[in-house]
């Protein structure tokens, strides 16, 4: 029996939610910065997850166990800045406003623990795997 499939399909989702984790880390440890000019300005971040390599020939091939390995990308939001009122922060503008990231905390981290928990879902599948390839190991070691 070959167990690699589900491994890698498991250690696939266990990538994607790990960047999904680092991609809001970064975004909350930006949330306060400012800068000086829009250009230089930190935009938040989201990941963007998609089927990997999905197409008719594949689905009709006999590999059909690993269509669903996701592919992850780092794309930038559209989020618009907050506007506080702060003339004397030296990033002020001429009538005092400060440009912040259009970070949401509370949605960083409702992201932050659905990441977690899918993340957990992958591991509890790869140690899934792993107790049926030992108990099938033990069967075979018993004859």
């Amino acid at each position: 029996m070959d167990y690699r499939a589900a491994f890698q399909i498991s250690a696939a989702g266990m990538d994607a939610e790990r960047l999904r984790l680092d991609v809001t880390a970064l975004n909350l440890a930006n949330m306060n910065t400012t800068s000086k000019t829009e250009a230089g300005a930190f935009r938040p971040m989201q990941v963007v997850t998609q089927l990997k390599g999905v197409n008719f020939e594949g689905v009709m091939q006999a590999e059909g166990a690993m269509l669903g390995l996701p592919q992850a990308s780092v794309v930038p939001t559209n989020a618009q800045p907050r506007f506080v009122h702060d003339p004397s922060h030296p990033h002020a503008d001429a009538s005092g406003m400060v440009a912040y990231p259009g970070v949401q905390h509370a949605n960083e981290m409702v992201r932050m623990v659905n990441a977690l928990r899918s993340y957990e879902a992958n591991v509890a599948a790869a140690s899934a795997t792993r107790a049926m390839a030992a108990k099938a190991l033990e069967i075979g070691a018993g004859q």
